[in-house]
């Protein structure tokens, strides 16, 4: 009778790891957690980054995966955010608590991130990711959003986008004025010019410069912002300034006071300039396939298949 009492035991134990590997945010694959992959054109994220540290985060609220995090514990902050762009009225912010992430310091079974205790957080947390207290006293720098509420609709998936996990410092000047100008250019280009899905992967590049708190070294500040999106059904009788940046467009920053101008490029362009100021390798891709849309086969020649 132990035998097959222990057989089970194990089958039972397969079970519930299974079921907690679905609900965890903090993943080893995006593609198998449920609707992580709805984040990313063809259900794939960037390929290069190949860092082990880095922590792959399906970003869950209200018990939905809601946007994707690549995710660095070492410096606190994160190296891309790409999520689903939503029409929006782009009107202003909505206050939400702010958020962390549980899943960064230990497995907890619903996979959510949760609201900032008032209280006392264990120190695990703190040593896994950005607190509150590390952006308390940093007048120079605003809590700047990779995936901003502005591009979302939903009230609970604008509520999503308030986790520290989705946050890098960026200097005040720049956040509220060239980066946000270019937010809403974006919002404004997709809104009008997307007919079908769009999605976005905005990141950031890192120098050495840190923010610092009792004497530690907290969060790393970002030397560049960057952005591209993919939309492949576009209104081809846009005009021509306007198609010209479909099916994809990017752009870089420099997180500044001065000299912090929005550039737009192509994401070739974008990809050559990451290459050489992150550790990716040679192969490093924002989109599946360059954001070439699949071309369907004439009827005459599906009988090859």
């Amino acid at each position: 009778m132990s035998v097959p009492r222990q057989r089970w035991s194990l089958a039972l134990l397969a079970v519930w790891s299974l079921s907690s590997a679905v609900l965890a945010t903090v993943v080893q694959d995006f593609n198998h957690v449920e609707r992580c992959k709805d984040s990313l054109y063809m259900g794939t994220p960037p390929r290069g980054l190949t860092e082990n540290r880095l922590k792959r985060i399906c970003q869950r609220y209200g018990d939905r995966p809601r946007y994707v995090t690549l995710y660095d514990p070492a410096k606190r902050i994160p190296v891309y955010s790409a999520y689903s762009f939503k029409k929006t009225e782009g009107d202003r912010r909505v206050d939400f608590a702010w958020m962390y992430e549980p899943q960064l310091a230990e497995l907890d079974g619903s996979g959510n991130m949760l609201p900032f205790p008032t209280g006392y957080l264990h120190m695990k947390f703190e040593d896994s990711q950005a607190v509150l207290d590390d952006y308390s006293d940093v007048v120079l720098y605003e809590r700047g959003q990779l995936n901003p509420d502005q591009h979302q609709s939903d009230l609970n998936d604008r509520a999503a986008t308030y986790t520290l996990t989705n946050v890098v410092p960026q200097i005040r000047e720049f956040n509220v004025g060239p980066w946000q100008e270019h937010q809403e250019r974006i919002r404004l280009r997709l809104n009008n010019f997307c007919r079908g899905h769009a999605f976005v992967v905005t990141g950031v590049t890192t120098k050495g410069n840190t923010i610092r708190r009792n004497n530690q070294d907290r969060l790393m500040i970002p030397e560049d912002l960057w952005s591209a999106y993919c939309c492949t059904d576009y209104d081809r009788n846009a005009p021509h300034d306007v198609r010209v940046r479909f099916p994809s467009q990017a752009s870089l920053a420099k997180n500044a006071k001065e000299g912090n101008t929005v550039r737009e490029m192509t994401v070739q362009d974008l990809e050559s300039f990451l290459k050489t100021n992150m550790d990716v390798d040679l192969n490093l891709q924002i989109f599946y396939d360059n954001c070439v849309s699949p071309s369907s086969l004439p009827a005459s020649l599906n009988h090859v298949i």
